[in-house]
């Protein structure tokens, strides 16, 4: 389990991406399509269009992390038919997505459940 810090900056990509991008496709899309420049410290949260995989983008100063799910079963809930390129999400949000919890609903998806 992740845990991300009280004032980290999150920014979650409405739209889907190329999973096959990486370091560089990841980091262009954060620049052109979210607008933000990720020196800054946010982590970047990027889907596919069939909402089975993620990435997260972020620079620690030193390096630039990509950090990757693939789920075996199920959807990660995402925004859809919004206007936004981008929503800012709470640490809090981030783990809760990860973990699998609807975040319209607040409960566990059936997939997730042991």
């Amino acid at each position: 389990m992740l845990a991300f810090p009280a004032g980290l900056r999150i920014y979650l990509a409405v739209e889907a991406v190329d999973m096959r991008k990486q370091y560089n496709g990841l980091w262009a899309c954060a620049v052109e399509k979210l607008r933000e420049d990720p020196r800054q410290g946010a982590v970047f949260v990027f889907t596919n269009k069939d909402r089975d995989r993620i990435k997260l983008l972020y620079w620690d100063g030193t390096g630039v992390w990509v950090m990757a799910k693939r789920l075996e079963r199920g959807r990660y809930t995402w925004p859809v038919g919004s206007d936004q390129v981008r929503l800012n999400l709470a640490p809090e949000a981030l783990t809760m997505l990860l973990a699998g919890i609807d975040l319209k609903d607040g409960c566990k998806k059936a997939w997730y459940e042991r």
